[in-house]
């Protein structure tokens, strides 16, 4: 297995929400036509690399994380040649796409589980996991992970909704129809794959062995050598539970069947351990600089790993992290501390905005299967009606999916109708048009960032070493390479705190606030970027 030319590691990669980003037909729902109307914008801000979230044919019942025809582009998106048109003008412009694959399931309506259901003794039977007798093994969307079928009195086994039947990855037939569809679209022209909960599909449930399972390895090889071996693509797998050393051993060569994973262990740093994501508890700061360290540690001289805060399953980092109340300070320091660091950085759509949480007052206006499962179940179990609301304001992944906020007319500019999804509230004062002629606005102060990265290889290939690790209120490291080193210091914190930084030697590159002059006091989620230039003989 040779190495690979690693483009990658000096982009920045940029998430599409297909459904909310921009709509160019007026029916409430994003599509293919309307992400090609924004290609500038995203060039303009220093993206390289563009990932969709699915836009296969799909019923939407965990909007296209349920893939009905892995062929086919769905129809609320628009046509393939919408997106061979697209995909070509990304590449004119010097960008390129990675579509998201989702190989661990399908949808109910899939073809293999419609022929698996009504013939029991069709090759497709085993292309699924059935059992007489379920196991305890619960559903990620809340309830047990099994579903009875009357028709052949067996169950069939799904990690997520009951209409997203888990693959058997077992089964040689199912792993080279995977294969085939994978090199299709490579075949087209695309970049290459972010892979959902790729770690399910090496499980072994019957000794309850689900993520980062038995047969992970053995089948992450076949398809490396099925497809992504000698050609040049990247692949970034999406793995909850994968341990970082797993991580850093699979995106390794010669076992590079990876050339990234996210990797989740500092997302749950804001959860009460041992129960779910929806019990919060406050962000230990140290907690969170010691677990990036020991990231940045294991990655020093090998692999490589993925920097983000958010995407469309996680909460926006500013209502997450940062404060509302300093939208633009708590944005770009968050954005500088994270993507400072040695990793590939991945940006969700209006991030770079930074756009905020949304709080619903019911129910009835969430649109995710997660949450609104998890509302009745919770609810079931006695949880106060507030709490849960609560929880859902905070975690809930429709946070993170309301319509892009591109100007101040109605419905943000999103759509001249009503979207799928209710618009943020927010949107007449954070949205592009307002800042992208505003020097001091989030969105050029990302585009100045991203600059900077890529004009220095210390962000690239320098060694981090954190300062001050146990300071509960600043965030700082230094990014250590040749002649040419970086320190990064930031105010996590929405009160002035003090600088006991010796940053005598170093020149300030680039700040968040207009006030260049650094005193002994930095303000509430301040950031610098210094850099210490060293003579040759030091």
């Amino acid at each position: 297995m040779e190495e690979k030319i690693n483009w990658w590691k000096n982009s920045v990669i940029y998430q599409i929400y297909p459904l909310s980003f921009n709509d160019s037909n007026n029916d409430g729902i994003g599509d293919i036509n309307g992400i090609r109307e924004k290609l500038d914008y995203l060039k303009n801000l220093g993206v390289d690399v563009i990932w969709f979230s699915p836009i296969y044919e799909s019923p939407m019942v965990d909007n296209g994380y349920d893939i009905s025809d892995y062929y086919k582009i769905n129809p609320i998106f628009g046509t393939i040649e919408d997106f061979k048109n697209l995909l070509n003008e990304v590449h004119e412009k010097g960008m390129r796409l990675i579509m998201d694959l989702v190989v661990n399931h399908t949808s109910n309506e899939h073809v293999w589980f419609k022929e698996a259901l009504s013939n029991p003794n069709s090759k497709y039977r085993d292309y699924y996991i059935w059992r007489d007798k379920p196991s305890d093994i619960n559903s990620v969307f809340s309830g047990p992970a099994w579903t009875f079928d009357k028709m052949s009195n067996q169950y069939y086994f799904h990690l997520f909704a009951k209409e997203q039947p888990d693959l058997n990855w077992q089964n040689e037939d199912l792993r080279k129809e995977i294969y085939q569809i994978i090199n299709y679209w490579l075949d087209f022209g695309i970049d290459g794959f972010r892979l959902d909960v790729i770690d399910l599909i090496g499980k072994n449930i019957d000794n309850k062995q689900v993520a980062d399972g038995p047969f992970l390895e053995k089948h992450l090889k076949e398809m490396y050598d099925n497809c992504f071996r000698d050609r040049d693509v990247m692949t970034v797998g999406e793995t909850p539970a994968l341990s970082v050393d797993r991580a850093k051993e699979l995106t390794t060569y010669p076992k590079n069947y990876l050339d990234m994973v996210f990797q989740f262990s500092h997302i749950a740093l804001d959860e009460v351990k041992g129960k779910s994501k929806w019990h919060k508890k406050m962000l230990d700061l140290v907690e969170l600089k010691e677990l990036f360290q020991s990231i940045q540690n294991t990655f020093k001289t090998s692999g490589w790993t993925s920097l983000f805060w958010s995407n469309h399953d996680q909460p926006r980092a500013v209502s997450r992290y940062g404060d509302e109340n300093y939208n633009y300070e708590s944005a770009t320091m968050l954005m500088t501390v994270l993507y400072g660091l040695k990793g590939t950085p991945f940006i969700y759509q209006g991030e770079e905005l930074g756009m905020t949480g949304i709080k619903f007052d019911s129910i009835n206006q969430y649109k995710d299967v997660e949450s609104i499962n998890m509302y009745n179940e919770y609810l079931n179990l006695g949880y106060d009606e507030k709490w849960i609301l609560d929880a859902l304001h905070t975690k809930s992944r429709d946070n993170s999916r309301t319509p892009m906020q591109w100007d101040n007319s109605k419905y943000a500019g999103f759509s001249k109708v009503k979207p799928w999804i209710e618009v943020n509230e927010n949107y007449k004062n954070i949205n592009a048009q307002n800042q992208l002629n505003d020097k001091n606005s989030v969105y050029n102060y990302f585009k100045k960032f991203f600059e900077l990265r890529k004009n220095y290889q210390t962000f690239i290939d320098g060694e981090t070493k954190f300062v001050e690790i146990k300071s509960k209120n600043i965030f700082a490291y230094q990014r250590l390479y040749k002649n040419k080193n970086i320190l990064i210091i930031g105010n996590f914190n929405n009160k002035p705190n003090e600088l006991t930084i010796d940053i005598e030697n170093y020149t300030l590159l680039l700040t968040n606030y207009e006030n260049k002059k650094i005193k002994n006091i930095l303000p509430p989620y301040w950031v610098g970027v210094f850099m210490e230039e060293l003579n040759d003989d030091n």
